[in-house]
């Protein structure tokens, strides 16, 4: 299923959505350095992180991983997101509780956020762990780096985003509307 579910805003289907992009630029970055295209180290870096060899399949699942991770934020705007599919046996056709997608979209928003802000925070000192030499000294590959990775700064964000707009959605709708009393009591 492709289509968006009723009452979801288009800024919240928009943010879903780069959700994925959030992650692509990086993801692509990693995989080129897996296959040992120069993007920054030199062969002694690449070695460093143990290209060729389990390095590659290290940074490959990463992307991978990171990629699967950004594309379940679509579930919170589409109807695989409130209804198991047909393809899950033994569960096919329920409905998902709310709280199993907010509880660990919340989660990831929050750490990503996190996450996100530490590396900004530490970009001054990006690679002075590095042993001498394992780093090209063009600022070109340096630049390519940031702009790969800044993206992910907005993956936390977007994603708290439309985990608002969906736990709003969801539990909303659990509870009948004549149940709802106003804040201070009776009206």
């Amino acid at each position: 299923m492709t289509e968006t579910m009723p009452g979801v805003p288009k800024w919240a289907n928009l943010a879903a959505h780069l959700t994925l992009l959030t992650t692509l630029p990086s993801g692509l970055w990693r995989i080129a350095m897996g296959l040992g295209v120069p993007v920054g180290f030199t062969e002694q870096g690449l070695s460093e992180f143990g290209i060729p060899g389990w390095g590659t399949a290290y940074v490959f699942g990463l992307s991978l991983l990171a990629e699967g991770l950004a594309f379940l934020t679509l579930g919170l705007v589409r109807p695989w997101g409130e209804v198991w599919p047909r393809w899950i046996p033994g569960l096919r056709g329920r409905r998902i509780p709310p709280l199993a997608a907010i509880v660990p979209a919340a989660a990831g928003a929050i750490a990503l956020t996190v996450l996100g802000v530490q590396a900004l925070l530490r970009r001054a000192s990006a690679g002075a762990s590095m042993p001498p030499g394992t780093w090209e000294d063009s600022p070109v590959y340096g630049v390519v780096m940031a702009v790969c990775y800044a993206p992910l700064l907005l993956w936390g964000p977007l994603l708290a985003a439309v985990t608002v707009h969906y736990a709003r959605r969801r539990l909303s709708s659990e509870r009948p509307q004549h149940t709802l009393q106003p804040l201070g009591g009776r009206a």
